[in-house]
Order: structure tokens, then sequence, then C-alpha cells
């Protein structure tokens, strides 16, 4: 192999954590390793940059971390890093320990602050999309997603044995501020009578209309999904709304929040975290810079992070039709 463009490489984890995190930390340490690059972990994010809390990192230091959720390095969300002051500490830290590559698993506003970082003090950088809301371009599928998805849909279905037992109408909230992936996804995996995400106009008539529907065809019990970023209102609203349409209903509302984010990851997480750690330090001994690493239909690729975080993972709209058609 050609002499690679890094020596001494830092990584860390900013943002929301996401399961699988600790999977690719582990990932990129022993890849480092094997290549013999110097490896240090940064303490909570970019504050740890700044602040110079480093560590330095080998093989042993990741052991049995590879099935644990959240992240061992801890995972922050820096203020003082959007500041030139705090870019150029952060800079300094750096220079100081000779480390010319940087690894920052996150998701957009992680990618973000590496382009600007990169813009204004040439570090080379490689991000690792971390994120349970699966909305960065560029992979097909996020560090936690899969996880965050399979937790969500337990807890429906777990919810559904309540709801039949009682001809009960649940509205069930996962997360998604701005994508509706988990809520469209589990909706389906769960057999919800209605998903309701960001990505599209629904109103109060056609959630009626859905109901009505769901009437005729003789349900007794439903569950509506609803994305947290879903633009019709607070899910005690929509309940407020449904109880006063529908006054004999019996209604329910269940807010999933932060057990999504956390917990052992999925095998397909483990693994693609595994193979994105490894993609992100051969991307930087191949002199790659400002891109994310990702897996498009199986394969490493790398995107521009100009492009990963203003592009954005398009919602399937043959999923959305699907949903309907399984939901009578």
């Amino acid at each position: 192999m050609e002499e690679s463009a890094v020596k001494k490489i830092a990584v860390f984890t900013s943002g929301g954590d996401a399961p699988g995190m600790n999977a690719a930390l582990r990932a990129v340490v022993r890849t480092a390793s094997h290549f013999k690059i110097e490896c240090y972990g940064v303490r909570e994010g970019y504050n740890g940059l700044i602040n110079d809390d480093f560590t330095k990192m080998g093989p042993r230091s990741v052991k049995n971390i590879i099935g644990a959720g959240g992240t061992i390095l801890r995972s922050a969300r820096s203020l003082e890093f959007k500041t030139k002051e705090g870019r150029k500490k952060a800079y300094d830290n750096l220079v100081k320990r000779g480390i010319d590559g940087l690894v920052c698993i996150g998701g957009d506003g992680t990618f973000t602050g590496a382009k600007i970082f990169n813009e204004e003090f040439g570090v080379k950088v490689i991000g690792i999309p971390g994120t349970i809301d699966n909305d960065i371009f560029g992979t097909d599928n996020t560090i936690g997603y899969d996880t965050a998805l399979n937790t969500a849909m337990e807890a429906i279905d777990k919810i559904r044995d309540t709801a039949t037992s009682h001809n009960r109408v649940f509205f069930v909230e996962v997360m998604g501020r701005d994508a509706g992936f988990i809520a469209l996804n589990s909706g389906i995996a769960t057999g919800a009578v209605d998903i309701l995400i960001p990505e599209r106009k629904d109103s109060i008539d056609d959630l009626f209309e859905t109901f009505e529907k769901a009437e005729k065809a003789g349900k007794t019990s439903s569950i509506v999904v609803v994305a947290e970023g879903e633009k019709l209102g607070s899910i005690y609203d929509l309940a407020k709304a449904t109880k006063a349409g529908f006054p004999d209903y019996d209604i329910r509302v269940a807010i999933l929040g932060h057990i999504q984010r956390g917990g052992s990851p999925s095998c397909a997480d483990r693994v693609l975290a595994s193979r994105l750690g490894y993609g992100a330090v051969i991307g930087l001994m191949a002199g790659k810079t400002n891109k994310m690493a990702g897996m498009q239909s199986n394969n490493l690729v790398y995107t521009p992070f100009e492009e990963a975080i203003k592009k954005h993972n398009e919602i399937d709209q043959n999923l959305l039709k699907l949903s309907e058609i399984l939901a009578i």
C-alpha cells in the first residue's frame, strides 16, 4: 500500500448519540492500529478538542464495546466550537500532538463543524453518519437507525396488545423531528392504521376519513404512528381533535421518546458501523478530506460534506402508498 497521508488521527462522537457509535469507534481504532497509525479518542465531541481532553487508544481500549449503546467517548453539542476562537484552540491542541487527521461520528451539525474546521485550518476530516433519524444523504442507512426502528416496533407491538384488549385508539409518537423514516417504517411493520410524517401534508380530515374507513372495515382498535416533527400539531392536539370528532373512542397517547436512542445495537448497525469505521480510516489514508463515508447498494462510498448536509434522503413514495393499502 502507498504511504498513508496521515500519521496520527483522532476520533470523536458528537451531537445526539446513536446505537452503534461504539462499534464505529472500535473499527476506527483497530483499523488505525492495523495500519500502524497512532489514534487518540477525544471526549465529549468538539468540546474535548477545545479542552484538550484526548486519550491515546489502542486495540484493547475498545474491547467489549461493540454491543454497547451510547458512546464511551461521550457526546456533547459545542457552542464554543461555533466561534473562530474555539476552533483555533482546537486546532492548536491537534498541532501540539501532531494529529493530522480527524474522524467525526455524528450528524448534520457535526459535519458542518468539520467542514468549517477543514476550510479554516486544513485539517483532514472524514465523517461517519451516526443518527437514528436516517436523514443524511450519501448512505442508504445511518448508524443507529435500524436499532431505533426495532425498538419502536417492539414498543408499538406491546401497545397493540393493550389496544386490542380494550378497543382503544392509540396515538404513538416516535422520534423524527424533520424526517419520517422511523414513523413510516415502524408504522408499516406494526400495521398502523395511519402514519403522520413531516414530509407529507397531512390533514385532520384525512385522519378522520381513515378512522371512518377503519370502522367500516370492522376495525375495533387502531394505532396511529406520529413522527414528532409532524406539522399538524402536538400529539395531544391530535388526540383531542379525534375525541371531539369521535366521542365514543377510547383514546390514549404514548410517547416513546428517548428509549429509541439507547440500547444495544442490532446486527445490521454493528456491521454497518464496523464497515464505516474502517472506511473512514482508509479514506484518510488515501488523502480524502471533507467527505462522509457511507454505504450505498452495499458499496463503500464517499460523499462531500456539502452534499451530505444539504441534500436529504427522500421518503419512498411507494412505501407511503403501500402503508395506505395495507392499513385497511
